[in-house]
């Protein structure tokens, strides 16, 4: 179960899968192959569930507490008490979800999913940050601009969507910006600002965030790989010595 190439079965029939469901979204491919379709998703399945059923034999308890493990149990155990139900919906949604365990399956990106729920508290922090920040630029775009553009900044509703715009610098200058320079000239100040606060160094704080757990986990990992080559090296010490012992009494045990 933990070989390597066993793991890149699963990621290829993963990845199989996953080109098999987008293939399935083209109406007229899904129509001219469908017993094709179904049966190759019977045969995944398959696969799928023996890959459970056969961790579960091997991990036992230990399976579930892995949130990963619980991860893909759910995906397989949904397809399968779903499967030939009413509840197609939801069946779709978790074919779809089987390409998420691309996840599961290759470390880095496991590394780097985990690292991103490491984030979440200290995103959480900069979000409401961003939050207030977007409150008050809001209010001020309103009391300046609202009579200028009232389809951007007529409310502080209107003002907080214009604000996100701006945010994403999705055609910010030309739909939003210029019109609104071209009645107020001191407008660049309000945007230009609004911009460097909270594209340039909240979504930084955002990103240094997750690149920081990232680097944390990586270290982590070499640090658990070295102690684990350690340990494979004072075994095979262990071993060496052990099988000299015996050389040795055997060759006591001849002289006698």
């Amino acid at each position: 179960m933990e070989h390597s190439l066993f793991s890149q079965i699963i990621l290829a029939i993963i990845l199989i899968n996953a080109v098999l469901i987008g293939l399935s979204t083209n109406a007229s491919i899904y129509e001219s192959y469908q017993p094709t379709f179904e049966l190759l998703d019977i045969f995944i399945l398959s696969i799928f569930t023996v890959e459970i059923v056969l961790k579960i034999i091997v991990y036992r308890k230990d399976f579930f507490k892995d949130g990963w493990n619980i991860f893909d149990f759910t995906i397989v155990f949904g397809s399968l008490v779903l499967y030939n139900t009413h509840f197609v919906g939801v069946l779709r949604i978790l074919r779809v979800l089987r390409v998420l365990r691309t996840i599961s399956v290759v470390p880095s990106l496991r590394r780097l999913t985990t690292a991103l729920f490491m984030a979440i508290p200290a995103i959480g922090s900069v979000i409401v940050l961003m939050g207030i920040i977007f409150y008050v630029y809001a209010i001020i775009g309103t009391n300046f601009f609202g009579q200028i553009t009232p389809e951007y900044f007529g409310n502080v509703g209107l003002s907080a969507l214009t604000l996100f715009q701006v945010f994403t610098l999705e055609s910010w200058a030309s739909g939003v910006f210029r019109p609104i320079f071209s009645e107020a000239s001191w407008s660049w100040l309000y945007f230009v600002s609004f911009i460097v606060v909270s594209t340039f160094i909240i979504l930084n704080l955002i990103v240094g965030e997750i690149v920081n757990n990232a680097q944390q986990l990586s270290e982590h990992s070499k640090e658990e790989s070295e102690s684990m080559e350690k340990i494979m090296k004072e075994l095979d010490e262990l071993k060496l010595m052990i099988r000299e012992q015996d050389t040795k009494r055997e060759k006591e045990s001849n002289s006698r």
